[in-house]
């Protein structure tokens, strides 16, 4: 990363990293350090509120969905606490009604997973009159399709009469679909 991006930091390069996905967290802890940040990394929506209520960060990055609740509800608790943070929310599903809600309560920018780690120092340092640049690698339509599918045949329990019938298709397409790897 450039020193001037560096620089755009301030002097207050707190970060907090909220996500339930623990490898994931890591590896976004340990990639952001790298780029001059200063992150705490927590699993849950009521951790994520401590540090907030305690130690309000200059930055956040806080997953939508949790194990124990909403991560809108940590972008709400730290906004009341430190109102200049800049907050991006990241989702494995995007949908455009969390992320009007997400930047409603306060969201500096809404991202979609998987995102890696110079797409969200951007979207943290670009500023309200920018638009940050596009991905340099976005996800391909038909692997944001399988993403999809896969999330809701986990929400499922894994039935796949049940997805399929969520999904309005029959299920033998969402069979053979399952049976393939994934898109690039």
């Amino acid at each position: 990363m450039a020193e001037d991006a560096i620089d755009d930091l301030g002097e207050d390069r707190s970060l907090l990293l909220v996500d339930d996905d623990e490898p994931f967290l890591r590896r976004l802890a340990r990639a952001m350090e790298k780029r001059g940040f200063e992150p705490t990394a927590v699993l849950t929506v009521a951790e994520g509120k401590a540090v907030a209520a305690t130690k309000p960060p200059a930055y956040a990055v806080i997953d939508l969905r949790l194990e124990d609740g909403n991560g809108l509800d940590v972008v709400e608790a730290l906004r009341e606490k430190r109102p200049d943070s800049r907050i991006v929310v990241l989702t494995g599903y995007g949908a455009i009604a969390t992320a009007v809600a997400a930047v409603k309560i306060g969201a500096t920018d809404y991202m979609s997973k998987p995102a890696d780690a110079n797409d969200i120092t951007n979207a943290l340092l670009s500023r309200t009159d920018d638009k940050p640049p596009p991905p340099e690698n976005p996800m391909s339509a038909d692997r944001v399709r399988w993403e999809h599918i896969q999330r809701v045949f986990e929400l499922c329990d894994r039935n796949v009469s049940e997805t399929a019938r969520r999904l309005n298709m029959h299920r033998r397409t969402l069979q053979r679909i399952l049976a393939k790897r994934s898109p690039r």
